[in-house]
């Protein structure tokens, strides 16, 4: 009897916990806005997680076209270890290069097709420029986690199913911290439904030319 009340008391404290759990699962959208209350578009926000992203499933190849001496799309977020297939749809060539840390690289001169896509290993913002183009400028987030979102027009990013509390971070291209660096978000368990949330940007600074740093021919 004595054991019968124990297993019925630890059913009802499991239960308990699974109830409370699922209590604080919740929807929250951010709107991210900048000091002057703009809405970002192309904000990043993930979910802090200290294992990472441990799936098993192949992840599949990315695009970073370059289309009318730009690149397309201008932020591109990828996980760690994928590739990334950079085509040239331009009837020009281009020399893409980074000299970001989480990925330096470059494929110099060409046109269509590059020999082999780009695998990006380590997480972090790798800033993408043209050798030839200057005007030409492009990101890859490589993120640590799985769950990683992009703003919107609006800069919005709805967050379905949270378990509260989470902590998050922020970063948009735009940042007045260092591209490397990351703004912390904890959202706790009374965390309202819709959150606007501000980062301070500056404007976008004048392209360098990096061309002497490479070798190679001059397409205009």
């Amino acid at each position: 009897m004595k054991l019968q009340k124990m297993a019925t008391q630890s059913i009802v404290t499991l239960l308990t916990m699974a109830c409370s759990y699922v209590a604080f699962a919740q929807d929250v959208t951010l709107n991210i806005v900048d000091q002057h209350g703009q809405p970002l578009k192309n904000a990043v926000v993930e979910l802090v997680s200290e294992g990472g992203n441990k799936s098993s499933q192949q992840l599949p190849v990315l695009i970073m076209d370059q289309v009318d001496k730009q690149f397309s799309p201008t932020l591109l977020i990828a996980q760690q270890g994928q590739q990334v297939n950079f085509p040239n749809s331009d009837n020009i060539r281009h020399h893409v290069y980074s000299f970001s840390q989480a990925k330096p690289f470059q494929l110099k001169l060409y046109s269509g097709q590059p020999e082999s896509p780009i695998t990006f290993e380590n997480q972090g913002v790798v800033v993408l420029g043209c050798n030839i183009h200057d005007s030409m400028l492009g990101y890859i987030y490589v993120a640590k986690s799985a769950d990683v979102y992009q703003s919107d027009e609006l800069g919005n990013v709805p967050l379905n199913g949270l378990t509260l509390p989470v902590k998050l971070s922020l970063w948009h291209s735009l940042q007045k911290n260092t591209l490397e660096e990351k703004q912390p978000l904890m959202l706790a368990v009374n965390a309202p439904h819709s959150l606007q949330v501000t980062l301070q940007t500056t404007e976008p600074k004048p392209r360098n030319t990096f061309g002497s740093k490479f070798k190679g021919g001059n397409d205009k």
